[in-house]
């Protein structure tokens, strides 16, 4: 009797053990789905944000641009929030010497284009850099449209630090020539739509990195008390 009442005690306190286990198992798993649903709310605001300004900046660039002569015509807003300026006003084909008229279009432009960015917090915190990136058509060999389009991301870039406005070398700071060549062109004929200049913006996506080191850390030091 005595060996009996023994086993049911043993048993009893075994079953409480593990039951306490589960309870353990079941806090733990209830904090971290808390902690994801916070970190992808906090994720999910900051992609809300950023694809905002993705839109706001060159909405706010066409429109202090329309009314300059001579660039509001020669400036496309891509679906992506990427500028893209007509090619036939800043080079002859085949060349990645800037012409007289593709000057004085970046002289009017540039300086508009720089105030609207860093005169503007929200932009200028958010947009690390600006990407002057030169695209062909597909005539011609691959290897010399890869050439042509990075000299004329340079040859605009260059350009620009010879023009004079307000915040210059911050402006210049942000900036990056690149060139894609062919690669998002065409590839059955020779579109001169293909042939253009873009100013593509490069954002401080190192901001979520940042969030989710936060919520980690955070969390971390909550349960270890």
């Amino acid at each position: 009797m005595s060996n009996f009442l023994e086993y049911e005690t043993e048993e009893e306190l075994i079953e409480e053990q593990d039951s306490g286990v589960w309870l353990s198992v079941g806090d733990l798993m209830s904090g971290l789905l808390m902690f994801f649903a916070l970190l992808f709310i906090a994720v999910s605001a900051q992609l809300v944000e950023y694809n905002n300004i993705i839109k706001k900046i060159p909405l706010a660039i066409i429109e202090a641009t329309k009314n300059i002569k001579g660039v509001g015509d020669n400036i496309q807003s891509e679906p992506n929030g990427d500028l893209s300026l007509d090619n036939k006003i800043l080079f002859d084909e085949g060349k990645a010497n800037l012409k007289p008229e593709g000057k004085q279009f970046l002289n009017n432009f540039i300086p508009v284009y720089s105030r609207t960015i860093l005169s503007n917090k929200e932009f200028d915190n958010q947009v690390s850099r600006i990407i002057i990136e030169g695209h062909t058509s597909s005539k011609g060999e691959e290897k010399d449209n890869m050439e042509l389009s990075f000299q004329r991301a340079l040859a605009v870039t260059e350009y620009i630090n010879t023009i004079n406005f307000p915040d210059k070398d911050k402006f210049k700071q942000k900036l990056l020539a690149a060139g894609r060549g062919e690669i998002d062109a065409n590839q059955e004929f020779d579109s001169p739509n293909d042939r253009k200049v873009m100013f593509r913006f490069q954002f401080k996506r190192g901001e979520l990195g940042e969030i989710f080191n936060q919520k980690v850390n955070n969390y971390s030091e909550n349960n270890s008390k």
